[in-house]
């Protein structure tokens, strides 16, 4: 198998440790400590071409959140550690910085794929996005990077099709509210129901202009990789390649993995490597490529930095014959 790993930029920042350091909490440190650590153990980081990405503008971040929700969580970080959403979303002193330069490695991700420098783009951020709302922190979300990009391709680029795919085990509600109403972001999720944050019904598919752009596909508890193969070959890939994305975002959490220990999917680290197969080959058909992955979950550390690497692999994978 040939991978070509100039075709992927990898965005990292060690700001990204010092989110929640010190601090025992699911979401922590070491998810990204041992990724990067499986990464140089084979032989993978080397090969990166790893970059380092800025804070991310205000302006940007304004797009997706309210200016009071923003300087909340600024002076939250200031007087931390502390709770900012009065659950289990904390900060420390370095958590806004942190959320920044991972709103912006987003934004960078973009900037390289419009200028076609690689066909894809990996996101090891932290602190994730996906759950953060419009003026709410929530499920250990603080700035919505997925919903933050896909914004700033639309405004910046003028695109008119950007597909985010929510593979994470929760589903993505403050992606989904983001976006329910716009027809220029098709929003799908794939998550375990019933589970946290208790929305994305398969009836919940968009509002106004925005009706027939939102496709939650819930599943009970159980599902692995046959099904959510099924689900990709059946739902997924025909309303991508009816809405022709000129992106795809993938919100790339990886807890549906069968030994997470926050859910109750059976999803194997080749399963994650299949599903990504398949995304890419329909890219590659649609407009030659343009993947932007963001890390969102995945709380055992050895079987998330195991799903990664094999994402990682997938992604850059030599075409076959």
């Amino acid at each position: 198998m040939t991978l070509n790993w100039h075709d992927l930029n990898f965005y990292y920042h060690p700001i990204f440790m010092e989110h929640l350091s010190g601090l025992r909490h699911p979401e922590n440190p070491d998810r990204l400590r041992i990724i990067i650590q499986l990464l140089q153990d084979k032989g993978v980081w080397g090969q990166l071409q790893i970059k380092t990405p800025p804070a991310a503008e205000l302006k940007w971040i304004e797009t997706n959140h309210h200016l009071h929700y923003i300087s909340h969580v600024r002076s939250t970080c200031e007087e931390a550690p502390a709770i900012l959403d009065g659950g289990d979303t904390l900060v420390t002193e370095h958590s806004y910085e942190a959320a920044l330069h991972a709103a912006g490695a987003c934004l960078a991700g973009v900037d390289d794929l419009m200028a076609g420098e690689v066909k894809s783009v990996f996101c090891a951020v932290r602190p994730p996005g996906h759950h953060a709302e419009y003026a709410e922190a929530m499920g250990f979300c603080l700035f919505n990077n997925v919903a933050i990009a896909a914004r700033y391709a639309i405004d910046r680029y003028s695109l008119q099709r950007v597909f985010i795919l929510d593979w994470d085990v929760h589903q993505g509600n403050g992606t989904h509210h983001s976006f329910y109403q716009m027809s220029e972001v098709f929003f799908c999720s794939i998550h375990q129901w019933p589970l946290y944050p208790g929305i994305g019904t398969a009836d919940e598919s968009g509002r106004g202009i925005g009706r027939g752009y939102t496709l939650n596909i819930p599943l009970e508890a159980g599902a692995g990789d046959e099904i959510y193969i099924r689900v990709l070959q059946e739902q997924v890939i025909p309303a991508m390649h009816h809405y022709r994305p000129d992106l795809l975002i993938i919100s790339a959490g990886f807890d549906a993995h069968t030994d997470d220990p926050l859910a109750d999917m059976n999803v194997s680290t080749e399963g994650f490597r299949e599903m990504t197969r398949m995304l890419r080959r329909e890219m590659q058909t649609l407009n030659g490529g343009k993947i932007l992955s963001v890390l969102e979950g995945g709380y055992n550390h050895i079987n998330l930095a195991e799903s990664v690497l094999a994402h990682l692999e997938a992604l850059v994978e030599a075409p076959e014959g």
